[in-house]
């Protein structure tokens, strides 16, 4: 009964940190993302694909919360007013990129 219980414990542990965004729907922030343009200043930094930035050698962020950080950093640079919500969704749909957990 107890190695059933760890058993159970484990799985939804590990399942909790598996997901770092478990709130956020990433197709909302691929619109999202999208609507803002945010790869319109990433082009410009990475010489034209704004998706290296996610996967450069010397990336910012490796955490979920330096995601959300750098998140309102680039919404602020693009004047977006943005929700938690939002957020929570631009958090997962990026994460496919950065694969934290």
């Amino acid at each position: 009964m107890k190695l059933t219980i760890t058993l159970i414990l484990l799985c939804a542990a590990t399942t909790s940190f598996a997901d770092p965004f478990p709130k956020g729907n990433a197709q909302n922030g691929q619109k999202l993302f999208e609507q803002h343009q945010c790869n319109s200043c990433h082009d410009s930094m990475m010489g034209g694909d704004g998706n290296k930035i996610f996967t450069r050698f010397n990336r910012k962020v490796s955490t979920p919360s330096g995601l959300l950080d750098q998140i309102n950093v680039c919404s602020g640079n693009v004047n977006a007013k943005l929700s938690e919500q939002d957020k929570q969704d631009l958090g997962a749909y990026l994460n496919r990129f950065y694969n934290l957990k």
